[in-house]
């Protein structure tokens, strides 16, 4: 740990990258004041969201560990691209499936996915599932509304019946709000469809966000954290690859680190086309400039838990330093009748990340992103967890040049 990671934080920037999400920045932000709030409440914080000046951010102003510290936080903003992706039509969404299906078995992903963790491969096989079902009961209610017209009417009249495929199909995606069927099948096809690459849209807001980045390094600032949870861990891994690549990582400049929480980051390394990321990966698993922190929990059942992205990728060297894989612990740092609340409920557990715990342990959420110290003095000596999945499984490992 060097000198300007020991220092005590007064003045921090934090740069969140979500995952698939079609809700504007503010969604985080309210998310953050209610999550610090009740967090405040539990650990005797003092915190304080006021907006920000940044787009897509806002600001907070906190007592903490008897220090008191200001942050200025902003989210990469992506949730346009997001939105145009899932525009798509009931009928696209079905050819969506099969191509997604398709790409996954084909090169060998799916399968070597399924030796990490059974969990986010359930919930990728979900959409499918229930996408196919609703088409089930459509072509049911076809059978159905045909036998009663040919009854009816005619024999000939038979075929109306496929007059209600359509209808019954549109009802089911009003639905979706409850049952994410659509909107999960748009977030593992935006994978896909470019086979572990980032698309050409996505990679220029990368490189936006990469410059703010690299001029809140040259500001005076005692520590810069960049945050990706969920798909956005993968996009942070790589913004900050190229500031390292870039000599863009001044060396007498605020401590740099990385968190990365609840994240899918096989689902892209295995994939044919993900040169660019194993690259990134590699990248950022030997230099010593930025302490990179992972956080997941085998309760978080749409997260690759507890699994070293870069050695699950097989992209490990001699050389290798990050990241240190710790847990959350849901079923230690949130009480059994808090546990219980949430264990069936798999989205909500996929962002507690990003809330507030009520029996905290040494990860907090608010301490790390409002506290007075940097990510990498906040976790130096802390072993990484013993149950840590670190098997070489993805069958695709050349990397980018």
């Amino acid at each position: 740990m060097t000198a300007r990671d020991e220092r005590q934080v007064r003045r921090r920037r934090v740069f969140y990258i979500p995952g698939y999400d079609p809700f504007p920045p503010r969604r985080y932000r309210e998310l953050y004041r209610r999550e610090a709030a009740a967090q405040a409440a539990v650990s005797g914080h003092e915190i304080s969201v006021t907006p920000g000046a940044a787009r897509g951010g806002w600001g907070v102003e906190a007592r903490i560990e008897g220090a008191e510290v200001q942050t200025q936080i902003e989210v990469l903003v992506w949730s346009d691209i997001v939105r145009a992706s899932m525009g798509k039509g009931i009928a696209a969404t079905y050819a969506q499936l099969l191509r997604t299906a398709w790409t996954y078995a084909r090169t060998g992903a799916l399968w070597r996915l399924m030796r990490l963790r059974k969990g986010p491969v359930i919930a990728a096989f979900y959409p499918v599932a229930v996408l196919l079902a609703q088409l089930a009961l459509a072509l049911l209610a076809a059978w159905g509304t045909g036998a009663a017209a040919a009854t009816l009417l005619h024999p000939w009249a038979a075929p109306l019946g496929l007059a209600v495929v359509w209808p019954v199909l549109a009802w089911f995606r009003r639905q979706d709000g409850r049952l994410f069927a659509y909107y999960l099948m748009h977030d593992y096809a935006f994978s896909a469809a470019w086979r572990g690459a980032n698309p050409p849209a996505l990679e220029a807001r990368l490189g936006d966000f990469a410059d703010r980045i690299a001029a809140a390094l040259a500001e005076d600032r005692d520590e810069v954290l960049v945050v990706g949870h969920s798909s956005g861990a993968h996009l942070a891994v790589s913004v900050l690859a190229d500031l390292l690549r870039a000599g863009r990582v001044p060396a007498d400049g605020p401590a740099l680190g990385l968190l990365t929480l609840g994240q899918v980051v096989p689902m892209m390394s295995f994939l044919p086309d993900a040169g660019r990321l194993r690259a990134d990966l590699a990248c950022l698993s030997e230099q010593d400039t930025i302490a990179w922190v992972d956080v997941s929990a085998p309760g978080d059942g749409c997260a690759f838990a507890l699994c070293d992205p870069v050695a699950v990728s097989g992209v490990a060297g001699p050389a290798k330093r990050w990241p240190l894989v710790i847990s959350a612990a849901f079923t230690q740092t949130l009480s059994p009748e808090r546990w219980r609340a949430l264990r069936w409920r798999f989205f909500r557990l996929h962002f507690q990340y990003l809330c507030a715990f009520d029996r905290p342990g040494d990860y907090d959420y608010f301490r790390i992103t409002a506290g007075p110290r940097t990510l990498a003095a906040r976790f130096a000596g802390r072993a990484p967890s013993r149950s840590r999945i670190e098997r070489p499984l993805s069958k695709h490992r050349h990397r980018a040049a």
